[in-house]
């Protein structure tokens, strides 16, 4: 599973690039906007909005901005009215693909995300042919030469983590929805330095990619789809060994 893991650092690294340009914040903003919509607008009360103004200050973003984006989720002040949906397939190799969609033009979104998928080798499937692979997970990734592994271990574990995994140059710990936020506490007030917390979707399988071309053909799927404004997140069950994903990404 070192590919997850290490694809999260370096999608991490490429956002603080695209936030540069506004894209992070724009697909966080879109987030906070639903999740007040779905749920209401009291954080506290609201577990995805929770997340997804965590998520904001983990990006920085001003909290009149956060504030803004909730009110227009609850209707205080005007804003778009976006539409979630999924969309499953495979890759190249047949690594399954996952893909949350938020968007004003249904339309316009499955035709873009159709492009993407044959342009890179891969293709569409039917709804439910590889959710199933996936469980919705909170990852805190770090970088081993900047934590002990027992200080970790004991961190985690006694805050409430389900696993700690050990991927090459890195470990990931493994939460529950409910116990992120307590597990990514625990580590803050340690001043643990992590590379990446966030919710994800981990795979229970992967499927490991040893091919440098396929990995690239891979890679280039994967980003045109996180690039594509109607995407919120792509997820993928792929495992690229470290030097080949190191060369490449």
């Amino acid at each position: 599973m070192s590919g997850h893991s290490k694809w999260s650092t370096i999608k991490h690294k490429k956002g603080a690039a695209d936030a540069k340009r506004g894209k992070v914040f724009t697909k966080i903003i879109k987030e906070i906007m639903v999740a007040a919509r779905m749920g209401g607008g009291a954080v506290d009360a609201n577990p995805r909005l929770r997340a997804a103004v965590l998520a904001a200050k983990a990006e920085n973003m001003p909290k009149e901005n956060i504030e803004r984006a909730i009110k227009k989720g609850t209707g205080e002040l005007e804003g778009v009215a976006y539409e979630e949906m999924n969309y499953e397939g495979y890759g190249p190799g047949g690594v399954a693909v996952l893909v949350d969609i938020m968007t004003d033009n249904r339309n316009r979104a499955a035709s873009d995300i159709r492009h993407i998928f044959s342009r890179n080798g891969g293709n569409l499937g039917e709804a439910g042919c590889v959710a199933w692979m996936f469980s919705k997970k909170g990852s805190i990734v770090f970088n081993k030469d900047k934590v002990s592994e027992d200080e970790l271990m004991e961190i985690a574990l006694d805050a409430g983590a389900d696993d700690v995994k050990d991927e090459d140059d890195q470990f990931e710990v493994i939460t529950s929805l409910e116990e992120f936020v307590n597990v990514k506490a625990a580590f803050d007030a340690r001043e643990l330095a992590y590379e990446v917390a966030e919710i994800t979707m981990v795979p229970q399988t992967t499927v490991r990619v040893e091919d440098e071309k396929l990995a690239q053909q891979l890679l280039r799927l994967m980003d045109g789809l996180e690039d594509s404004d109607d995407v919120q997140n792509a997820y993928a069950n792929f495992d690229i060994p470290d030097e080949i994903l190191d060369r490449i990404a």
